[in-house]
């Protein structure tokens, strides 16, 4: 399992505090070429393994336009904005390989073959009945989850009326198919990971040019006017945010920090002043994978040429957090060993650690195990039960407090990165910030 990599982590992770923005975006077409290659692959290569694994040897996704069950949005073809009228997407593991059926008005390019005519067939509910009755299939899997909200993607009304069209011995063979659609998402393939670097790429180098001298201005630019930017430069490269960026200051004042208020009531159109330690969280969409990034910039007082040892200090304290907690990464873990055990060596370091992992890739906040919330530091039940698998995506979202005399008080260093674990190691895919981004 982890040599799949072997090929794809030939390259120098760059600096997060590079500057450049020379990376080569693909035009729609390329990407939709793009996007459908690396789906066939993963259909063809990678889904056998994780339906043998999860012991489910058909697994029918079923969806209507406009209302798509998250996993088959990721079936679908690039040129497939929604699915269309109902969709249904049936995929059968015959021992040697996943045969891949549609029961759908519209043929779904060449990944999936048709398998209903509406003209012999006027019920569509009976053309995937006599599909299912033909391959016989030991167990049907559907998206069905009570703690897994993107393995949850059956409507009431698809699965009663799927339930309905099959004789009861059909029906007694429906089973939640909750750990297969778990592995398809998080799973990343080796033809993905050689573009998800890029995209990681991209990100850090428009945070770059929005903590610069490009953008902001001291006494003059705000922090929503960073934010806009931040929108309207992705949207100039061609791309899309998964989420609203956010960007905020701690500075010598006597604000202590709020978690909550961090998270979801940031203050807005805060002036930008000499000595303010500014944080963005930022991601963007390219080839259906996302990225979430956090990192920090210094704007430099009069006379100044990088940020004061103190800061410096403490985001060193949180990179160690960082060092800490991903050599806690190991096969079989489940999210809430790792946060647990990272923690306790991080607290025995006399450091102040809040962990709040999550897996990415197809989505931003994606399936697959939990490790920790930063409302929840003592474990995450059920998903942070989950275990860790092998070529898997995630971002390293953590936070450490310092106690910084100068301010008289505590700051948060808030970092989030993407990082790929292989079966090993943690390997960040292009770097992570351990210098602050000045500002002049």
């Amino acid at each position: 399992m982890t040599l799949i990599f072997a090929s794809v982590f030939i390259f120098k992770p760059a600096s997060a505090d590079e500057k450049s923005t020379s990376s080569k975006i693909f035009t729609m077409q390329k990407r939709a070429a793009i996007i459908d290659s690396l789906l066939l692959d993963k259909l063809e290569n990678t889904l056998p393994s994780l339906m043998r694994r999860s012991g489910i040897d058909m697994w029918v996704l079923i969806s209507r336009e406009y209302n798509e069950d998250p996993v088959l949005k990721t079936m679908l073809p690039a040129t497939w904005i929604s699915a269309r009228r109902r969709t249904i997407l049936v995929l059968f593991d015959n021992g040697e390989s996943v045969e891949r059926y549609a029961v759908a008005r519209y043929g779904v390019s060449n990944l999936f073959e048709k398998a209903w005519d509406k003209e012999k067939t006027p019920n569509q509910w009976q053309g995937l009945f006599e599909l299912i009755k033909a391959k016989n299939p030991k167990k049907i899997g559907i998206n069905q989850s009570t703690h897994f909200a993107l393995a949850d993607g059956i409507t009431v009304t698809d699965k009663t009326e799927f339930i309905q069209a099959l004789p009861t011995d059909l029906a007694n063979k429906v089973t939640s198919a909750e750990k297969l659609a778990v592995a398809w998402l998080e799973t990343r393939t080796a033809k993905e990971m050689a573009y998800y670097p890029e995209l990681i790429k991209i990100g850090h180098q428009i945070i770059a040019k929005a903590f610069s001298n490009k953008v902001v201005t001291p006494g003059k630019t705000t922090t929503d006017d960073v934010v806009w930017w931040l929108r309207n430069e992705s949207r100039r490269l061609g791309l899309t945010n998964w989420f609203h960026p956010t960007v905020s200051i701690q500075r010598s004042d006597n604000e202590s920090f709020d978690q909550l208020k961090a998270f979801s009531d940031r203050p807005a159109g805060q002036l930008i002043m000499p000595g303010d330690l500014l944080h963005v969280d930022f991601g963007i969409t390219y080839l259906r994978l996302n990225s979430d990034q956090q990192q920090h910039a210094y704007v430099l007082r009069p006379g100044e040429k990088d940020a004061p040892q103190y800061l410096k200090q403490a985001l060193a304290n949180a990179n160690r957090v960082q060092d800490i907690f991903t050599n806690e990464f190991k096969l079989g873990r489940t999210g809430n060993e790792i946060l647990k055990t990272a923690r306790e060596k991080v607290i025995n370091e006399g450091l102040k650690p809040a962990i709040y992992t999550h897996p990415i890739g197809y989505h931003g906040h994606a399936a697959g195990p939990t490790i920790g919330m930063w409302d929840s530091q003592g474990g995450v039940p059920v998903r942070g039960d989950y275990p860790l698998y092998a070529n898997t995506a995630y971002s390293i979202e953590l936070n450490a407090a310092t106690f910084i005399s100068e301010w008289n008080k505590e700051i948060r260093i808030m970092l989030e990165e993407e990082a790929v674990f292989d079966g090993q190691k943690v390997i960040y895919l292009n770097g992570r910030q351990t210098k602050f981004h000045l500002i002049k």
